[in-house]
């Protein structure tokens, strides 16, 4: 296919470069595997040995890689030199009138509080810059939940309000949820794509300073041949320990992983589907989403289309950089161990979806590398899992079968198996290495910046927290390694998952769902530890990591969710991110604001009533609502003899009486809705007017967020 640009001057050291780390990875796995055949008592001969020594090599490559990211990033960042980064030269190109860049905010079924807080946050930092007049807002909303939708579309209302945003801050509602996120952004592009030259896409967790916002802009500018350029995000907000876990984990390590992955890839990375800014007119012309052949999970609509929209982008020709030295830009985390290996469920259907796109015409070998990476970041918990068993299974069979001195051939001297000790502590220290090293590394590149360590609490907070990070990975990764390995096989045997918005703020996960969720694989770790202490105890201390972390995996998961314990560790000084120690002001602003907002939304008339109940009743929310609908149309007799019916049973039963589909039908007809509102008003009942709320007093219209939020902070 015909490529816009070509022949970059990055792509020839790009190539040199993946050589390097294909050596690098491919010769010491070569090495690991001879090494670890030869430990074993039949030298990797037999079937059982031989997939042994295959998984285990699968593995060691695997985690390879991730060590040479990281030692790639730990020696550009000694050198103080990036010759291909995509920064500091472009920042402070005049940005013209003719950048014009929307900023879009796909959102489905989330927290209002939340949503609207952060795109405050954003928009008021915008403004300081002075420069708003190159950014539009644009809320895409794929919310089904009735009651929520009316409520973001007042909480659109009482933002524009608070920022003066009207004809900059804009909201729509789809009606029909095609193609999830990417058909989200697609309908945006073509409805409004052609008004702008460049699209940030953030997510409903994202916030993003408006200096870092021009500085992207400034480099997309600089650089015509960029087609994306993804940000580094930092996480931050997290409230319960297993949150601030992974939050001080991404906050220390994440740098030297970023700078690392931007060494390889240059201009062919990935795409994370949020914080990143796209040339609008390549998109719209070269990333349009096939359908893949077959049924769901592997087949239908392209779930994880972040991958896939950067593998097109850079087909046609165009850049992908990631801009690991962009600072401002954040998202936040799943709350606890079960919200994560929830969203992995999505996840990992997504990724290994990718697999059927491995061969599509014109990808670079780098996209495609970058979906078998996706893929194996699952799979790799399988083969682990897969690996443990037959190493069991081998351990096991060595106390119940008779090893053969004597094979059936003549030999002049019997054949003795041999445990060679040595090797396999030589083994095990080449693994730990490859695991542990980038994480001792990133400790070093911190402690040796002026001022960084203070951000982390001080020296020895951070050596303290470094060490309690590293034990409780090593806690939870049997745990995330037996759930992918039942994700995996989900997926291959045709399970669909549904993909719901994220869990987000700190909920605890309760005793009951901890025990339904993690009840099979507690069982599993005591069988396991069972047969192998009854069998052959000695092999038990090498699996002990593994199956007692299974069989603490539901107080590990309930008390890690808990954020309780997760203030007490900071409050200790312990866990600390430097937007911690030192909140940017867009952070502050987001939570005063939120704080605000729910205030504002649990006052009475708005109090003890939901969105569908508002939208009826209060005359304001009522014409709001109304105002984002399209003009009356035309039905069937039998669609209108339903909806006059749900009208009455709405009006006989009260709101609550209604399923969601039911309150969805009539927020979409306006004709209903109307008829509704003056029904609920002509109500002479007074039980019947108490269940729409009339029990309150009247609203007059409502949003009275204080003024005072714009001094807050």
């Amino acid at each position: 296919m015909t490529r816009e640009f070509t022949d970059m001057s990055w792509e020839r050291n790009a190539r040199r470069r993946r050589l390097i780390l294909l050596s690098f990875v491919l010769i010491p796995t070569f090495i690991a595997c001879d090494y670890m055949a030869r430990v074993l008592p039949q030298n990797g001969a037999t079937i059982l040995e031989f997939l042994l020594v295959l998984f285990f090599g699968a593995l060691y490559a695997w985690i390879s890689v991730g060590f040479w990211t990281s030692m790639a990033g730990f020696f550009t960042l000694l050198r103080r030199f990036d010759r291909f980064a995509p920064s500091g030269r472009n920042d402070s190109i005049p940005i013209g009138p003719g950048a014009r860049t929307a900023i879009v905010v796909p959102v489905c079924n989330e927290p209002v509080d939340r949503t609207f807080a952060g795109i405050y946050a954003v928009y008021r930092s915008v403004r300081q810059t002075e420069r708003l007049d190159l950014f539009d807002f644009f809320i895409l909303s794929d919310t089904s939940d009735p009651d929520r939708w009316v409520e973001e579309e007042a909480a659109w209302l009482e933002l524009c309000r608070i920022t003066g945003g009207h004809g900059r801050i804009f909201y729509r509602n789809r009606r029909a949820n095609v193609k999830r996120k990417s058909g989200n952004i697609a309908d945006f592009c073509r409805r409004w794509g052609y008004r702008y030259r460049y699209m940030i896409v953030l997510d409903a967790d994202s916030v993003m300073t408006g200096p870092t916002l021009l500085r992207m802009v400034a480099r997309m500018e600089g650089a015509p041949t960029i087609g994306i350029l993804q940000t580094f995000p930092k996480t931050v907000n997290a409230q319960t320990l297993f949150a601030r876990l992974q939050q001080f984990a991404g906050n220390l390590y994440g740098l030297l992983f970023s700078v690392g992955l931007h060494f390889w890839q240059l201009g062919e990375a990935q795409y994370w589907g949020h914080n990143a800014i796209i040339r609008v007119e390549p998109f719209i012309k070269h990333c349009g989403l096939p359908t893949l052949p077959g049924k769901p999970p592997l087949g239908g609509e392209i779930l994880s289309h972040d991958f896939v929209e950067a593998a097109l982008m850079r087909r046609a020709g165009w850049g992908v950089w990631l801009a690991y030295d962009l600072a401002g830009s954040y998202e936040e985390l799943p709350p606890s161990l079960l919200d994560e290996l929830k969203r992995d469920r999505r996840w990992c259907q997504g990724n290994i979806q990718h697999m059927k796109l491995l061969f599509t015409k014109g990808l670079f070998p780098a996209h495609r590398a970058l979906f078998l990476a996706g893929a194996m970041a699952y799979v790799s918990g399988l083969l682990w899992f897969l690996f443990l068993a037959m190493s069991t299974a081998e351990a096991v069979s060595e106390v119940f079968i008779k090893p053969q001195y004597f094979p059936a051939q003549r030999v002049l001297f019997p054949h003795w198996p041999v445990w060679n000790a040595g090797w396999a502590i030589v083994l095990g220290i080449s693994t730990a290495l490859l695991l542990f090293l980038p994480k001792l590394l990133a400790v070093i590149v911190v402690s040796v910046q002026q001022g960084r360590a203070k951000e982390f609490g001080g020296i020895i907070k951070l050596l303290t927290s470094a060490l309690i990070e590293v034990v409780v990975s090593a806690l939870t990764a049997p745990i995330r390694m037996i759930f992918h390995s039942k994700f995996v096989f989900l997926t291959l045997a045709g399970r669909e998952v549904a993909w719901n918005s994220q869990q987000r703020g700190a909920q605890s996960a309760s005793w009951y769902e901890a025990l339904r969720f993690h009840g099979s694989g507690m069982a599993l770790g005591f069988a396991w530890s069972l047969i192998v202490l009854l069998t052959n105890p000695s092999f038990f201390w090498w699996l002990a990591p593994i199956v007692v972390s299974l069989i603490m995996s539901a107080p590990l998961s309930v008390f890690s969710s808990r954020s309780t314990l997760g203030q007490k560790f900071r409050n200790s000084g312990l866990l600390l991110t430097p937007q911690e120690t030192a909140p940017p002001p867009e952070l502050r602003w987001l939570e005063a604001y939120r704080r605000q907002y729910r205030t504002f939304s649990s006052l009475p008339p708005f109090g003890d009533q939901k969105g569908f109940t508002r939208a009826v009743v209060d005359p304001c929310v009522h014409a709001l609502h109304l105002s984002f609908l399209r003009k009356e149309r035309k039905y069937c007799p039998e669609i209108l003899d339903r909806r006059r019916k749900l009208r009455e049973k709405a009006l006989a039963l009260g709101p609550d009486a209604l399923r969601a589909s039911e309150k969805k039908e009539l927020l979409c007809d306006p004709t209903s809705l109307k008829a509704l509102h003056e029904a609920v008003w002509a109500l002479s009942d007074a039980v019947s007017a108490n269940r729409w709320g009339f029990g309150l007093s009247p609203s007059s219209c409502g949003f009275s967020v204080a003024p005072p939020l714009e001094k807050a902070a």
